[in-house]
This record gives structure tokens, sequence and C-alpha cells, in this order.
């Protein structure tokens, strides 16, 4: 019956003289595309609604299926395969040739013909098909039209409008695909163009998109102009390493300097999309704070050393903290690595150091997340996809703003609102941009109550059920009992869970085993059969039995000596609980290792710093959120220094031990040879008690996520991107702002540090609370981070202004609270 089914929903037509049957609603150019042939377009495109802007892909129908021709050549870009359809294309009609051709003699009527000096020659839709089908000889011998050029439509993104040929890609991606309308078609006929507001620029985290998707060279990119042909460029195709949504990237390259990243073709993940940060983010190796050579210290100064050198100081050193006492040692990985580089640290942690005290999470973290992760991560492989995303009925946000924290998501999100009209519904405090682009709807939350909202929710009001997918982000483990809610609600729902990270190497560290309760593939430290699995495959005898521990008990215990030597990888102090300490225990740790590709806060304080290769120079896989792996090609060569895997092999050689690896394909094998833990999974986390957070006068619940473009290190040098990013504001609602107005400098205050921001009325905010972005861009001393100063979501802060109204903030004006 299925079959049969199927087959009535196909129709069959025939292009050029070939039979195919297609199913209903399939366009033409889209039919033709699937027998191999081939017809010129430059406003169509698969992703985005057809529109029939350009006409260059005429076809000629000779027959409508009704036994009559139509009466002129058609779009094959908007009408749809109808039974009994006959088609020719213009390899067959001259009919189809002539308009195709006359299509393409008006467009270049007023095109300026500059390809020697386009960033597009070379890889133009428009430029190849002249060549193939257009006329030798233009008959035009008018004006061609002209414009003050480049016009900049954003910081970085330029326009050369008399390039443009109307095609409508990059307004139609624009409000159909990222939801920011910025950028439309204005005037008509010959004065038809791109236009803009000149004080509302094209700020959008997915402008770069319409770079790529330009037939043309009328939209350039500010940093790429001019600076190569495509033809010099070697590409690679690999991996984005800024955010955990495993975006395909090409990435481009001239004499071993990267020039320019675009999108991948990835269906299955980013489709033909990604987002600014990972277009134009990759010039963060290039500074002189890039690392070479080993650094040692000696006195109060880090001098270069060869690699001997480092490697017999860095062994010296661990070997002096082990004569401290038991598990002298601790490990913190971060987030940039690789699957097979965590998993060389969580090897390297337990066979060459004998400890179980490693860490992936360089951010705020709680016991209760780590049974979580354990429970309802660890080992599960691809579970919850993009595609779930896509064609669920409900999809449920607890504590993540995907349009900052993982873009993909969003993009997918805001694609299923838009085809199937998902029900997209957030637990959040306000409703955000983008939660209004996701036709989102707003489950009113204050920081640190999500387990009780959670506990409560109203089936009617929020139909969850095995159609719907739980999305919680990393920020959930922050707030008391949260993640055991979220495992309660699947459970009683049937809902499908997904733990979206911020970081592209999250997932994979935990996979590799970089927590303190888990070996490699889910495994459990504490199950006597888990650790004879990982014995017998890493060659070793014993391996640590109990829990060891997670990154702020193994910097409290480094500030109270119990611990007396780390090894530190891709780790800012900033993005810690709390900075302070942070910064104190490393500088009081009495053997520190850094392992990192620049000169940072913590190789400021190391002993000994090994240098470790940059993204665009490593080989190896991530893990996307969903649990797929997305592989990382190196797209530069380098010499000059090694993979945290091979640092880790040489170090592991020097103490004694063979790590056994020495390369991604090697880690990799042994990793799969592993294979997932098939056993019982621990037990589920215990809820931390809900301690509700009341506000006094002067004081408000902060409410915080980092946005896409922040104060990371991932987007130095990049000043254009930078240029975009969005102003440092704090949120509050109307009875809070108390009759100040937009703009008003407003004081917040945590701890023994204050920044002062410009107000931004949101008025369906919670009472109660404020939100202010936790890693904005530096601009002055004044706008330092709340990240730094340790504050996170769900915390008391102190909120003041200078002005004299005693009635502000809605609990009272108490002055400098310090």
């Amino acid at each position: 019956m299925t079959e049969v089914a199927n087959k009535t929903d196909e129709v069959t037509c025939t292009i050029d003289g070939i039979e195919i049957s297609v199913p209903k609603g399939t366009l033409v150019i889209r039919a033709a595309e699937q027998l191999g042939i081939q017809i010129p377009k430059f406003c169509d495109h698969p992703l985005l609604d057809p529109v029939g802007a350009c006409r260059q892909c005429m076809v000629d129908v000779t027959d409508d299926g009704r036994g009559r021709p139509m009466p002129k050549p058609q779009a094959s870009c908007t009408i749809t395969c109808m039974p009994g359809m006959q088609i020719e294309t213009g390899h067959v009609s001259a009919k189809a040739e002539k308009a195709q051709a006359g299509m393409l003699e008006f467009l270049l009527m007023n095109h300026p013909l500059d390809c020697p000096i386009c960033d597009k020659g070379g890889e133009c839709p428009l430029q190849n098909q002249s060549l193939s089908n257009g006329a030798a000889e233009s008959r035009y011998d008018g004006v061609k039209r002209t414009f003050p050029k480049p016009i900049n439509v954003s910081k970085q993104i330029l326009l050369d409008r008399e390039r443009c040929v109307l095609c409508a890609r990059c307004t139609r991606f624009s409000e159909q695909i990222s939801g920011d309308p910025f950028i439309a078609l204005v005037e008509r006929g010959a004065l038809q163009q791109v236009g803009f507001y000149e004080d509302q620029p094209y700020n959008s985290y997915f402008s770069g998109n319409t770079i790529q998707i330009c037939p043309v060279g009328a939209l350039t990119s500010a940093k790429y102009r001019f600076r190569s042909r495509p033809f010099d460029l070697k590409s690679q195709v690999t991996t984005c390493e800024h955010c955990a949504s495993g975006c395909e990237l090409r990435v481009d390259q001239r004499r071993s300097e990267v020039l320019r990243r675009y999108a991948g073709d990835a269906p299955e993940v980013n489709e033909e999309w990604n987002c600014d940060k990972g277009r134009f983010g990759f010039e963060y190796g290039r500074g002189e704070d890039r690392i070479t050579r080993p650094l040692i210290r000696e006195g109060d100064v880090l001098r270069p050393a060869s690699w001997p050198e480092a490697i017999n100081a860095a062994v010296r050193g661990l070997q002096q903290a082990g004569a401290a006492g038991d598990h002298p040692y601790g490990v913190l990985t971060g987030g940039r690595l690789t699957v097979e580089d965590a998993y060389a640290y969580a090897k390297f942690a337990r066979v060459a150091l004998g400890t179980n005290n490693i860490d992936f999470r360089s951010r705020p973290h709680t016991p209760e997340e780590s049974a979580f992760l354990a429970q309802a991560v660890a080992g599960t492989g691809l579970g919850t996809s993009y595609a779930d995303l896509e064609h669920a009925a409900t999809v449920l946000l607890v504590d993540l703003e995907p349009e900052d924290e993982s873009p993909m998501v969003f993009l997918r999100l805001r694609k299923a609102y838009r085809k199937n009209r998902t029900r997209v519904f957030t637990l959040a405090p306000y409703a955000s941009a983008g939660t209004r682009k996701m036709g989102g709807t707003v489950l009113p939350t204050v920081p640190g109550t999500e387990a009780d909202v959670l506990d409560h929710l109203d089936p009617t009001e929020v139909p969850l059920d095995a159609n719907s997918v739980v999305l919680v982000g990393e920020r959930a483990a922050t707030s008391p009992g949260a993640l055991t809610a979220v495992l309660d609600l699947v459970h009683r729902t049937g809902a499908k869970l997904a733990w979206v990270p911020r970081r592209a190497g999250d997932r994979g560290a935990i996979e590799a085993g970089c927590l303190p309760n888990l070996l490699p593939g889910g495994r459990p430290v504490t199950d006597a059969a888990a650790r004879v699995d990982v014995r017998a495959a890493w060659g070793t005898d014993a391996l640590p039995s109990t829990p060891g521990r997670d990154g702020d008990q193994i910097l409290a215990a480094v500030a109270a000596g119990e611990l007396k030597a780390l090894v530190v990888a891709g780790v800012e102090p900033a993005d810690l609980r709390a900075p302070a300490t942070a910064l104190a225990a490393l500088e009081n740790v009495d053997f520190l290792i850094s392992l990192e590709t620049r000169i940072s806060e913590v190789t400021a304080r190391a002993d000994v710093v090994f240098p470790v290769s940059l993204f665009e120079e490593r080989e190896g896989t991530f893990l996307d959120w969903e649990g797929r792996e997305r592989p990382v090609h190196p797209a530069v060569p380098t010499t000059q220094v090694m993979s945290d895997l091979r640092v880790l092999a040489a170090l592991a050689d020097a103490l004694g031990t063979d790590l056994g690896i020495r390369s991604a394909a090697e880690a990799r094998t042994e990793l799969a040879e592993l294979g997932v833990w098939a056993g019982a999974r621990p037990d589920a986390p215990n809820a931390a008690p809900l301690q509700q957070v009341r506000p006094g006068p002067g004081e408000a619940i902060l409410a915080s996520w980092r946005e896409l473009i922040d104060d990371s290190r991932g987007t130095d040098h990049a000043g254009e991107l930078l240029a975009t990013a969005r102003p440092t504001v704090i949120r509050m609602n109307l009875d809070m702002a108390n009759g100040l107005r937009d703009g008003s400098p407003i004081k917040v205050a945590w701890g023994e540090g204050q920044i002062t921001l410009s107000l931004e009325i949101a008025s369906d905010m919670v009472d109660g609370v404020v939100w202010v972005p936790r890693h904005p861009l530096s601009r002055g001393t004044e706008h330092a981070s709340l990240g730094r100063l340790g504050a996170i979501n769900g915390e008391l802060v102190r909120i003041w202004t200078d002005e004299t109204d005693p009635a502000f903030p809605a609990g009272g004006n108490e002055g400098d609270p310090r």
C-alpha cells in the first residue's frame, strides 16, 4: 500500500525527450537537475522560495500536459512538473535558446565589463554563461548606468550596485532564512537597485551568506576585496571551530595564509549557510602573540627553549609534584580540542598522571551537570538531529538562545516555523530578537527557577509528545535542579532530548573521557567492568577508580594546597565561575604546564609552555551537538608546532609511559575500537535544592548569556566582524526603569567590580530581572564584562543610577552599593 500511495504522489513528464517521475510540486528546473540537464540561472536557489526574477532559465513547454503548447517560453524555476508535460530546454529547443540568449544580452546591457578587477571573476555564473552562451559582440551602444561605489551595506559587506542583476537572492535570504530584512529592492525599471536604511546597517549574524549566494560581484567582503583571484586559491573542506553547530566550511588559502572561508554544502547539518563568526572569524592566530617555540620559566621571565629542554623541564616539575602525595595533578582541557586531542588528554591524565582530576568545562558548572552528562549525553551517539528539529511539532528550549549560542540550530528552527509551523517555546526572562524570528513563545522564567517552571508546565499550553524535542543549553547547569527536571520531563512526555553546548569541542570531550566521572565512550569510572575495558585497550595495569575533581574543585584544591601541578589547555579564566579565584590558583600552583596557541593569562603564569597548532593546521574530528562526526582537515601546512596529542605523547614518553598514539588517525582508531559503553548508565542526577533568590532594594536577578560576537579570543583581529557586534546594553522592564528612557546610563555591580551600561527597555522582561551580556566587547574600563566579574545567571547584582530619583531601581536607590 505504501508503494502505491507513493506512486500516486508522483507525476511523470518529459524533459529533452527523457521521461522522469518526480514528486508533485517539483519545479521543472529541479527535475532537469536530476537528469543532469543544466539550465542557466541567476535568481534560482534550491533553499530560497522561487521568484522568477532574472528570467534566465527559460524553457519551451511544447505540451502542458493537456495537449496544448504554452505560447511563450516559461521560467523553469517557477513552474512545476505536471502529468504528461513535454519540456525542451535550450539544449534542444531554438525557442528556449533564443529566450535565454536574449535575457543574457539584456542583463549585460548595463552590467560593467570589469571582470579583471571583480572579486567574483573566475567563479562568476554571469561570466561563465557569457563565455559559453553569450554573443561575441554587444549590440548596445548606449551609456551604461553607474553608481557611487562601493556602498557599505555593513562594516563587512560592500555593494557595487552597477553589477547587480536584480536576482533578489540577497533580499530573499535576509527575509526568508535569517529573518533580518534590512535590505530590499527599491525603485523600478532601470533605476531598480538594492537599498538599505543608512541609519540601520545590515547587522545580521548571517550577512556573509549574501556574498556567497550573489551570482555576480555586486556584494563583496570588505576583508577579502581585491586580495586574490579565485584560481590562485587552494581550498580545503573542514568543520567550523567556533560552536557546536558542526558547520561545513570551505577554507581558501594562498601562500599558506587563509584569505576567506565559505559555507560548505552539508544538507544534513548547515545546508549551505553559516554564521558570520564562522565565516569571518579566522585571523585570531596571526598576531604577535602567536607561540611558535616552547617557553620555560626562569625567575619571573619566560624564555624560548628547545623542545627537548622544555619536555625535560615539564617532566622534572611533574615528578616533583608527584612526590608530594596521591593524585596531586589536575588537567583542564577547555573546549577548542578535537575528539582525538581530547582523548589524548583523557588518556594522559589516567595513564601518565594516574588521576581522574580532569574537566573540559571552562565555564560555570555543577556536580549535577556531571551526572546529567553521564546519563543523558555520553555514549548516546547520533540522537536528536537537525531533521528532527525541522519536522517536530513542538520544540522546547531550556536556557538556550540559539541565535547566539548555536546559529545553525536557530536557522533550522526558523525554517521549521516557516515551513511546518513548528511551535517553539522557550524558558526565558523575555522575548529576544531571535525568539521573535522563530515565532517563539516565551514561558516567563526568572533565572534559577527553571526546575519549578518545568515541573509545572501545562500540557495543554506546551504539548510535548514523541514528535517533540527538548533542547537544553549549557547554562542550565547553573540553575538548581533544572537538568533533573529536564530528564523528568522527557521521561514523562516521550519527547526527544538534546544537549546543546556552546563550543565545538565540548560534545567530543565527553565521549573522549574529559570528565572526572567518565572514561572514554561514556564508561563510569566507578564501574569495574568499564575499567577492565579501558585497561585492556590501553595496556595498563591499573586505573584510578574513584571520581576525580571537576574544574571548580580542581582550582579550589590548588588554592588549598592539595594539588601541586596543573596541565591546562584552551582555558580562559574569564570564562570560569570565579575568574579571580582561578587566576589566584594559577598564580600559586607549584607547577603549571600550558599547551596553547597564543599568549594568554594562563601562559603568563605557566612554568612550561608548549605551542600547539591552530585549528587551520589541525587534523581530527569534532562532534556537533547532535553527536554527528564532523571532519577537521588542515588547510595550511605547518612544521613549527605540533598538535596537543603529539605533545602529550612526547611528554608521556619522557615520563616513562607509552601513550600508544601519535596521530589523530591512531587516536580515532583506538577510540572506535573501545566503542560505546553498553553497560548500566549512572544514576540520574540529584536535584540541587531550589533556593529562590529575592532581590532587595537596589538589587536585581541577573539574566545573561554570551552573544555570538563578543570578547572571545576567536574573533581577535577580525575588525570588520567586531564592528558588527551588538550594542552593550542592560535590559529591564518599564516598571524597573521607573521613568528612565532608552540610553540612560545604569551602573551594575557584582562582587568588587562594576560596569556602566546603556538602558534598553524590554517591555516583556520578567519583573525583578535585568539582562546583561556575559562577555560583551570591551569598550573601556567601565565596560569590563560581567564574565570577568564572575557573575552568572540567577545571581544578585546591584544596580543604581547617578540620578537622584529615590525610587530607582524598583526597590529603592541605595547609591553606590560598595
